[in-house]
């Protein structure tokens, strides 16, 4: 951490060090660009690479049993849980849309972070309680206590397919942008995602639970650290902080407080609702959130660590949307430099890898980067780590297949953690033809399955009524309805451009289906007597 600090610090001296040179031909809008990353970057995002997998290394030492592996015994430091969660959800999916949305589309999704108050009341007054009675490596060996095996094989199944899709994704937006920073054409990407993925996979299928969030620390401290540096940049070459936006941008969308118009694509309050239970679901019903509560020693160090969560998305959150404010600012000033072809509206995701490239000073541009590998190495870490927790657990282990001593079953973890990697980093490439905006293309895939697997929790701890085939019932009503709603444009005919209802209303859409089927499947097919006995 401290070389870290101390690389940011020389970092900016280097870009404040050509002096008033920099400043002023940038605020005469003569300077010229940067022809992309050059050397010294790529020594930088090297050093970063190596760094991680020695970490993984180090840690690799110290765990020998499986408990040690996915949660660290459970007593791990609840500040570096908070932050290794926040790392994990912020993927280099947010790290790249949040600037794209603020720049192109507006900044209403800033209303966002009003719901966080009460996201935290809900998890630690009402989920974290009930979930820290049990000490377990899956969540969804929760849901076999109540509902049966049926059950918790769906959650889980759903869990593995949501990750997967999410991981994919992630390293193929990364490899994308990357491309872009290289200047190099998009038949790069794979051997980009190699390359990046392969660097993720060593250290986490080494080093388990404990390598993950020590490395997301760094990866916090490097990820912001890139921002700030961004945000630097533009202030130092516009000569102020002229660049914070004082009216509504003409090419920002409307973004009304609310309106029943549903392919409105973003409002206030719809963006509130949405982050409120996509937040929620996600902390209660996903294995990787689950997974780190599991890791602290009571409940707590367990709010602390959520508590510590959400403060620090909303820092890194705001933080990034004045990212996407100040490029907007910078290219609206020096119109000239955004590039030929390119918009601020329709390729506001493309100009913030662009500016990294082009417009930073050598040594920034490769911290940025290496930031850039830091938020995708964050969340794929913790996602095979996940993921290898849950196959291990609610398949492999639930019907006693597989190694029958802890030591083995450690060993194969390490294993299996480094061929669920390969497969995320092999089907990345598919992820080309998903069409859209960032922030679109994951509410619509990624996001797809969040609130339906929490709401199997939901039933499985809040409703005593709840059957298995009710259960089943609603989890196929709230999927559905996701779907529908998420890919309403290509079912039922885009609208002036829009989709006829906005992906913000899929958590809503879903909820309301899932939890309204499988009341009423509840009610139709009721629990038999073994089941009310074993409830």
């Amino acid at each position: 951490m401290n070389r870290i600090y101390l690389a940011s610090l020389v970092a900016v001296t280097l870009a404040a060090g050509g002096g008033t040179s920099l400043g002023a031909e940038a605020i005469a809008g003569t300077a010229a660009p940067k022809i992309g990353l050059i050397w010294i970057d790529w020594v930088i995002i090297a050093a970063y690479g190596i760094g991680t997998v020695v970490l993984g290394w180090w840690y690799s030492r110290g765990d020998r049993t499986t408990s040690e592996y996915f949660v660290g015994s459970g007593r791990m430091n609840p500040i570096l849980i908070g932050v290794s969660l926040f790392a994990t959800l912020l993927s280099t999916i947010s790290y790249m849309s949040m600037p794209g949305e603020a720049l192109g589309k507006g900044p209403a999704f800033l209303a966002n972070y009003l719901a966080y108050p009460l996201i935290f009341l809900i998890v630690s007054l009402v989920l974290l309680p009930v979930y820290m009675k049990q000490r377990v490596q899956s969540a969804y060996e929760l849901l076999e206590l109540r509902l049966g095996l049926s059950v918790r094989l769906l959650g889980a199944s759903l869990f593995l397919v949501l990750r997967l899709v999410w991981m994919a994704l992630m390293i193929y937006l990364t490899s994308k942008a990357i491309s872009i920073l290289m200047g190099v054409g998009e038949d790069w990407i794979p051997w980009i995602a190699l390359v990046s993925g392969t660097v993720t996979i060593i250290y986490t299928s080494m080093g388990g639970l404990r390598a993950v969030v020590i490395t997301d620390l760094m990866q916090t401290i490097l990820l912001y650290g890139g921002a700030l540096l961004v945000i630097g940049t533009v202030s130092w070459k516009m000569g102020g902080f002229g660049w914070f936006p004082t009216e509504w941008k003409q090419n920002w969308d409307s973004q009304p407080f609310f309106s029943f118009d549903l392919s409105e694509r973003v409002t206030v309050l719809g963006s509130i609702i949405s982050v409120l239970l996509w937040t929620v679901a996600t902390m209660g019903g996903d294995q990787l959130s689950v997974q780190r509560f599991m890791s602290t020693h009571d409940l707590k160090s367990a709010r602390r660590a959520l508590a510590v969560q959400l403060s620090i998305a909303v820092i890194v959150g705001v933080t990034l949307s004045c990212v996407g404010f100040a490029l907007l600012g910078y290219f609206e000033a020096f119109p000239e430099r955004l590039g030929t072809g390119l918009s601020l509206k329709d390729d506001a995701d493309k100009i913030f890898p662009r500016f990294i490239a082009f417009h930073l000073p050598p040594v920034v541009s490769g911290l940025v980067v290496a930031g850039l590998f830091a938020a995708a190495m964050s969340s794929l870490d913790s996602g095979v780590n996940s993921i290898t927790a849950v196959v291990m657990r609610d398949f492999q282990g639930r019907f006693g297949w597989g190694p029958k001593t802890d030591e083995q079953h450690f060993r194969q973890a390490r294993w299996l953690a480094f061929i669920i990697g390969a497969i995320v980093v092999a089907s990345s490439s598919l992820m080309k033809n998903v069409p859209g905006n960032l922030t679109e293309v994951t509410g619509k895939t990624a996001n797809l399955l969040t609130v339906p697997i929490f709401c199997l929790f939901v039933f499985a701890l809040f409703v005593k009524f709840a059957s298995p085939v009710g259960v089943w019932l609603g989890a196929v009503c709230g999927i559905a309805v996701a779907a529908v709603i998420a890919f309403s444009g290509p079912i039922f005919g885009m609208v002036d451009g829009r989709d006829p209802i906005s992906f913000q209303w899929m958590q809503l859409g879903a909820f309301v289906a899932n939890m309204t089927g499988g009341i009423l499947g509840s009610l139709l097919f009721p629990k038999g007597r073994k089941q009310l006995n074993a409830a």
